[in-house]
Parts: C-alpha cells; sequence; structure tokens
C-alpha cells in the first residue's frame, strides 16, 4: 500500500513538473497571441498581461487590418505557394530514391548513398553565391521557383537518408512474397512500403514543413519583394516595431499557428516516426 501511495505521488509530481515547464514554454506563444488581440496604443503603454484582469482590452481589429494589408497577405500565400511544393517534392523524390538505395540492386549503389550523406555536411551558407549566380543564369532568380529549388535540393539529403534506413528495416520477406506474386517494384513501392513506412514519411513531412515555413535566410536571399513569403514580410516590419506591433504581433501569431495546425494534425504519425525501430 505505501509503494502504491509513493507511486502515485511520484507520478503526480512527474506531471506538475511537466505541467509547469510546458506552461512556461507556451508563455511567450500565449503572450503573442494576447497583444495581437490589442490596439496599439496598449501595447505600447502597458504589459499584455493586464488584459488578463481587463479582457474589454481584446478586439479583433489587428486580424481585420492584417487581412486589408494587401503586403502582408500575399506574404502569407507566398509561404503557401513555396512551403507546399517544397514538401511535397521532397516527401515524394526522398521517398523513391530511398526504396532503390535500400531494396533495389544497381551499380554503385553504396558509393552513391554515401555520396548522398556527404551532402548533409554542406552548409546551406556555402551555396548561397553559387546557386543565386546558377539561378540568375537560368532567368529565375528572385522567384518562388527559385526558393522551392533550392529547399528541395538541400532537404533531400537528409529526407534520403532518413527514409531510406527507415525502409530497410522491412522484413525483407514481405519484399519477396510480393514478388512470388508477380508485382514489380512500382506496385511494391505502392502497396508495401508506403503502407509501411507512412509513419517516416508523415515525420519528415512536418520537418520539412517547419523547416520551409519558418526560413527566412533563403528567402531573403532567393526571393524579390513580390515573391517573399510572411518570415520576411515580418522582417521588413521590425524595423519599426513600435509603429507597426498590431501587425508584428498578429502576422507572427499566424505565422506561427499554421506550422502547430499541421503538426497536432499529424501528430500521431509523428509520434510512430519516432518510435519506430524502439521496440521489436
Amino acid at each position: 500500500m505505501a509503494s502504491r501511495v509513493q507511486s502515485a505521488l511520484g507520478r503526480g509530481l512527474v506531471s506538475v513538473v511537466l505541467a509547469a515547464v510546458a506552461m512556461f514554454w507556451l508563455m511567450p506563444s500565449f503572450g503573442l497571441f494576447i497583444a495581437s488581440l490589442r490596439t496599439p496604443q496598449q501595447n505600447n503603454t502597458s504589459g499584455w498581461w493586464t488584459a488578463l484582469t481587463q479582457p474589454a482590452q481584446l478586439t479583433l481589429d489587428n486580424y481585420q487590418r492584417l487581412l486589408s494589408n494587401e503586403g502582408m497577405v500575399n506574404a502569407f500565400f507566398n509561404t503557401v505557394w513555396i512551403t507546399v511544393p517544397a514538401t511535397l517534392l521532397v516527401v515524394v523524390l526522398a521517398s523513391l530514391a530511398a526504396y532503390a538505395f535500400a531494396w533495389i540492386e544497381f551499380p554503385g549503389r553504396d558509393a552513391l548513398f554515401i555520396a548522398v550523406v556527404a551532402l548533409l555536411v554542406v552548409p546551406v551558407q556555402v551555396a548561397l553565391i553559387p546557386v543565386a549566380g546558377l539561378f540568375g543564369d537560368l532567368g529565375i532568380f528572385g522567384s518562388r521557383l527559385s526558393v522551392i529549388l533550392f529547399h528541395v535540393a538541400f532537404g533531400l539529403p537528409f529526407a534520403v537518408f532518413l527514409l531510406r534506413n527507415f525502409f530497410a528495416g522491412i522484413p525483407k520477406e514481405l519484399l519477396e512474397a510480393a514478388r512470388m506474386d508477380g508485382a514489380g517494384e512500382w506496385r511494391i513501392f505502392r502497396s508495401v512500403i508506403l503502407p509501411l513506412g507512412l509513419p517516416a514519411i508523415a515525420s519528415l513531412g512536418i520537418f520539412q514543413f517547419l523547416w520551409v515555413w519558418n526560413d527566412m535566410l533563403v528567402a531573403l536571399v532567393f526571393a524579390d519583394s513580390r515573391a517573399a513569403p510572411l518570415t520576411v514580410a515580418l522582417q521588413s516590419q521590425a524595423r519599426q516595431f513600435g509603429a507597426n506591433i498590431d501587425i508584428l504581433a498578429t502576422g507572427a501569431f499566424l505565422s506561427l499557428v499554421v506550422p502547430l495546425v499541421v503538426f497536432f494534425s499529424f501528430q500521431k504519425y509523428f509520434e510512430q516516426g519516432v518510435l519506430a525501430g524502439s521496440v521489436k
């Protein structure tokens, strides 16, 4: 009986500590949300926590102004048009390449895979200038396409490495049974690899989405004012923080909400992908 009480108290203490850590971690996001619902004058004269005791301060006017700001709305859609293709292309191409590296025999497979893994150590900053020159020669510098291609190129090495290791852990007997039934490589990939590899693929999609959505460096270099995503637009607004706190706080919270929605929508698959292989 005493051991049960001690165990219950221990679990309760752990729960309290985790709840306190979660509240501390979420405090800036909660403060940003409250600030996005206050007027610029209120944000300049008092802290966001005053709205907890004076809920009359809260208003949706900032969001109405943000939606009427053509530059910010265009930046938001630019972020979507950049992030979605960059995520889908990396997931699709990496899945196909990872299957080939894991289960298809071809000359130079191991050497090519080592070369792909070696690309993981190449810093993004090293490639900015040469790739910018290449995109300039191709006539796509400053467009959304240039940002998408850069993210795809630098996202593929990690994606291939991650998925190849996961696919290699799939029992070989399943693939041999499918081949004995007359299935080709494409059917095996579609009917066996994809269903079993869905947790790892979903985890990769979440990582890639977050990386591209929150990126500012690549967009700042390759995108012009018409193709600039939300991070670049917010950075330009931050130069005049006091005058644009209403747009800045509202836009920043909008930029924060979308990745959270994506993460929680695929949380089940993300947990399965993270825990995959930990228990046999």
